[in-house]
């Protein structure tokens, strides 16, 4: 991402102000499936903003790796996870993901809410742990005008075929999918 790019995140996550104990909540479009989110494990929450998503995560239990463009929002989410009794939890870092996914383990949880880089896919799919979760979302042309930062219809299905579908939309110039990698059995002769 150029410098500007991360000047003008940090500015817009700056005027926002900071965040509230009431940030810390799965995004609007996947808190009805929030059950199926798991309690244990480790996620990965990719473009966390102000770490709403992975601080809701970490109070479930989970072990959060955030990442972030902007210095302003990950400052803000690691101060969210601390007045949430969380930090402990929590590991919020400056990332360009232009440079890729961060090293790290299998993910039990992905999440990257309205964020969306096609490049990444394969990145993604790999680091979903089996029977792990894909938590995403981001700004369609379904119901809204073309954008450089729009997804085309039917492009998140397509991209993550390969995992199993719990639920998705596309509408009103949003698209979100939640889907769940298919657990591998263990082939080896008894």
């Amino acid at each position: 991402m150029s410098d500007e790019d991360r000047v003008r995140w940090d500015r817009r996550y700056a005027d926002r102000g900071s965040v509230a104990l009431g940030d810390a909540a799965l995004p609007a479009v996947f808190q009805p499936f929030a059950e199926e989110f798991p309690t244990t494990g480790c996620a990965l929450d990719l473009a966390c903003g102000t770490g709403g998503a992975g601080v809701w995560l970490a109070q479930r239990g989970m072990a959060v790796w955030g990442c972030d463009v902007s210095a302003v929002a990950i400052s803000q989410a690691r101060a969210l996870a601390e007045r949430c009794g969380v930090a402990a939890r929590c590991h919020f870092e400056v990332w360009d993901l232009d440079n890729g996914l961060p090293a790290g383990c299998p993910a039990d949880v992905l999440i990257c809410n309205m964020f969306r880089d096609a490049r990444l896919d394969e990145a993604i799919i790999g680091r979903i742990a089996p029977g792990g979760l894909l938590a995403v979302s981001a700004l369609s042309e379904l119901g809204a005008s073309p954008g450089s930062f729009r997804v085309r219809a039917g492009e998140l299905r397509r991209a993550f075929a390969g995992l199993g579908v719990i639920a998705g939309e596309e509408a009103h110039g949003r698209t979100w999918l939640l889907a769940r990698a298919v657990e591998t059995v263990d082939q080896t002769p008894e």
